[in-house]
C-alpha cells in the first residue's frame, strides 16, 4: 500500500485497476486521533456528502437515472451543510 505524506500525516492510498482510493480513516485521524468514527459518521450524513454521488452521475454516467436518485431528496433537505 502506498502511502501520501498530507500536512506531515500518511495516508494510505490503495489502487486497484489503475483507480487511487484514499483512506478517510487516516484523514480523520488528523482532525481527531481518538474518535475517527465519530467524525466520519457525521461527515457521511453531511449533505454535501449525500449530493456528490448525484452530481457526480450526472456528469459521469450517460445512462444515469436522476429520476431514482430523487428518493433522497427529502433526506437531503434535512440535513446540514458540511462546515468542518
Amino acid at each position: 500500500m502506498t502511502k501520501l505524506n498530507v500536512l506531515d500525516k500518511e495516508v494510505a492510498i490503495f489502487v486497484q485497476n489503475d483507480e487511487d482510493y484514499i483512506c478517510i480513516t487516516d484523514i480523520a485521524r488528523y482532525k481527531n486521533p481518538d474518535s475517527t468514527d465519530d467524525l466520519i459518521c457525521s461527515w457521511i450524513r453531511n449533505r454535501n456528502t449525500i449530493e456528490f454521488p448525484g452530481i457526480w452521475e450526472q456528469l459521469n454516467n450517460p445512462d444515469f437515472n436522476p429520476a431514482g436518485f430523487d428518493g433522497f431528496g427529502e433526506y437531503i433537505r434535512e440535513t446540514g451543510r458540511d462546515f468542518f
